[in-house]
């Protein structure tokens, strides 16, 4: 199948109207269901946001590839699109993009189409290629375009000179449709032109290509893995690697393949380089870091949830304060009056969605698509409390069933998702060996089948122990007062500030939402107040420091300074990521001492919060908000003075 038989005149718009990234997007989408190749204009839309989702398919150089494979594809199709003025379309490089090519390919989308859209994605990186179809005016004069194109792919490497260096690299995104492949040529145009020999292995919707043997790994100076989405890793053991984002393989193939050469990539320690005394310390590291991804997939996706919903509840209570209830009707508060009762279901319904979504997300992080589905029912048995045990019947007698007991909450989600997760990559392997004729059956009929069936039976069991160890972390940490409560606030806080969005801040972010769900219907959490204070005091440190140390800084960061102030008050802790990488050995433990106090300051006076984010758009939900900000204040002079005083002056 040619490029011409995908590139659809019917489904090609030579104007595009659209000046902004959405409104582009709903153009595009809603001609290719006016040309009749899709039957249900949302759930394609779907499919193409939640790619942009992961990162923008806006190229840079003025083209992007929005592209989705789902079941409202009718059939395989490339919608062309062309701007005169450019859209602001959230490209990698920040510049207007001109072509657009939507890809819209079928859930059963065969080798035969996959090759087609491959070969166009190639296309996409030849320059001169790309500026005769910014100049085409006519849906015939860009058939024409590339009807004319040849192949031009680089050549595989085979028997290399060994006087050129030689390297490999592995190229996935998630769709496996258009990036990889781009990212493929790339390499291999940006290797051809340095004199690097270089063979890729694609990792596509089609499956594996050009799969790297043991002996191209073994004499290779070094590995680029240029992946949005996990690939087999234990095999690069021992040799230098970088890891990078599918996009830097097309945007940034020159300055990778350098690093290779410079000898500037860490070696890659897997499994089998271990010994037999460190194998289980270093199969624990990466377990923790597979973790750790897993986990931050569906706490991205979660959070908003959290923060929608937990702030239209926390809205209801503010509500019900400032008109009143009365004290034998404070059991109510929070839906006493209509106004409030009507916030607080609203932010129910979308609060409620939190634990699926968490479960769901972490079983697609493991399992992509398949997983989904499974992870949903996971967290939503957490949710529920669904367990095994026996109730009595009319009848008379016991019988054992499902029955809905105490929800095993955040943690019950949590553990859920990895079982989802696990369910379905263990049916990928029992289901192997089916006929190629029943492939289409697996995703449509016995993933979600058995998945859903499997991972429910096993949740009944889960959500016993779970909700007994959520029950007593809830009731201890609502217990908490005085030192233990000081002491929790320390280290939430100073977690805060370690790395200021990473795995240490997101780490507490995620348990002080956690104490949230259970703690809102109480005037909220103090560990969840502990934390946004610790976020909040990094950036306004930098304007204090800024401020005060006026010597010790550039002009640029001064003026940087300001904007610190506004960017803390909001809680945006990563404003203050500038700083600290220029100068981490004195910017983070000031940031750490400062971070802490206003957490331990907030555990001893047991200031409570309602909303899981906000700064001071929430500062009327917390329950004592002048002493909340004067400790977040205390904790940023601190950090700031001692930031500044550590720091050297600008030569």
């Amino acid at each position: 199948m040619n490029i011409t038989d995908l590139l659809i005149k019917d489904a090609m718009i030579m104007d595009l109207k659209a000046t902004d990234k959405k409104a582009a997007i709903d153009e595009m989408v809603n001609k290719l269901y006016q040309a009749g190749r899709i039957s249900d204009v949302q759930v394609f839309k779907d499919g193409i946001l939640a790619r942009e989702a992961q990162t923008s398919t806006g190229l840079g150089d003025g083209v992007a590839m929005p592209h989705a494979k789902n079941a409202a594809v009718k059939e395989a199709t490339v919608l062309f699109a062309k701007s005169t003025n450019g859209v602001d379309y959230e490209a990698l490089d920040g510049q207007p993009t001109y072509l657009f090519f939507m890809i819209a390919a079928p859930e059963g989308a065969n080798d035969t189409h996959l090759q087609a859209l491959a070969a166009l994605s190639r296309k996409l990186i030849d320059a001169d290629f790309v500026g005769k179809l910014k100049a085409a005016n006519t849906p015939d004069e860009v058939h024409a375009l590339f009807a004319e194109a040849e192949e031009d792919t680089p050549k595989e490497v085979t028997n290399m000179p060994k006087d050129r260096p030689f390297i490999v690299a592995v190229t996935a995104c998630p769709t496996g449709i258009a990036h990889t492949y781009m990212a493929e040529d790339a390499l291999k145009k940006a290797a051809s032109e340095m004199g690097v020999d270089i063979k890729v292995e694609t990792n596509g919707a089609s499956g594996v290509a050009n799969r790297l043997t043991a002996d191209e790994i073994k004499r290779a100076k070094g590995v680029i893995i240029a992946a949005d989405k996990s690939v087999e890793m234990p095999r690069f053991s021992g040799k230098p690697l970088l890891s990078r984002p599918v996009a830097d393989g097309i945007k940034k193939s020159h300055d990778l393949i350098q690093t290779i050469l410079d000898g500037k990539a860490e070696v890659y320690v897997g499994k089998s380089e271990t010994t037999q005394a460190d194998a289980a310390s270093q199969e624990k590291s990466g377990l923790g870091s597979a973790f750790y991804k897993h986990l931050m997939a569906g706490v991205s996706q979660m959070l908003p949830f959290v923060i929608g919903g937990g702030i239209m509840i926390a809205i209801a209570f503010l509500i019900d304060n400032f008109m009143g209830v009365p004290k034998d009707q404070l059991s109510s508060l929070g839906s006493y009056h209509e106004m409030a009762a009507l916030f607080k279901s609203i932010g129910g319904v979308a609060f409620g969605f939190m634990l699926p979504i968490l479960a769901g997300y972490i079983a697609y992080s493991i399992a992509e698509k398949p997983g989904l589905v499974a992870g949903f029912v996971a967290g939503s048995i957490a949710s529920s409390g669904l367990a095994w045990g026996k109730v009595p019947f009319a009848a008379g007698g016991e019988k054992t069933l499902a029955l809905a007991g105490v929800p095993s909450g955040f943690l019950g989600a949590l553990v859920g998702g990895f079982l989802a997760g696990g369910v379905i990559l263990l049916l990928r392997k029992l289901l192997a060996g089916l006929p190629r004729s029943l492939e289409g059956i697996k995703s449509i009929l016995l993933y979600p089948l058995l998945g859903v069936l499997l991972t429910g039976f096993l949740m009944l069991f889960v959500n016993i122990p779970m909700a007994a160890i959520n029950t007593g972390l809830n009731n201890f940490l609502q217990g908490l007062s005085g030192s233990s409560a000081v002491l929790l606030g320390l280290i939430l806080g100073a977690m805060m500030a370690i790395d200021m969005g990473g795995p240490f801040n997101k780490a507490a972010y995620v348990f002080g939402t956690g104490t949230l769900a259970a703690s809102v219907a109480t005037g909220g959490s103090v560990v969840m107040a502990s934390v946004m204070a610790g976020g909040m005091v990094p950036p306004i440190a930098v304007f204090v420091a800024t401020l005060l140390f006026k010597d010790k800084f550039t002009q640029e960061e001064r003026e940087s300074g300001l904007t610190n102030i506004i960017m803390g008050l909001s809680f945006i802790t990563e404003g203050a990521i500038p700083f600290a990488a220029s100068d981490p050995a004195r910017a983070i433990p000031s940031f750490m001492v400062g971070s802490g106090i206003a957490g331990a300051l907030v555990g001893l006076m047991g200031i409570k919060l309602m909303a899981p984010h906000g700064g001071i758009f929430v500062i009327l939900l917390v329950s004592n908000p002048l002493l909340y900000l004067a400790f977040i204040f205390i904790g940023a002079i601190v950090s700031g003075v001692l930031f500044g005083a550590l720091k050297k002056k600008v030569a």
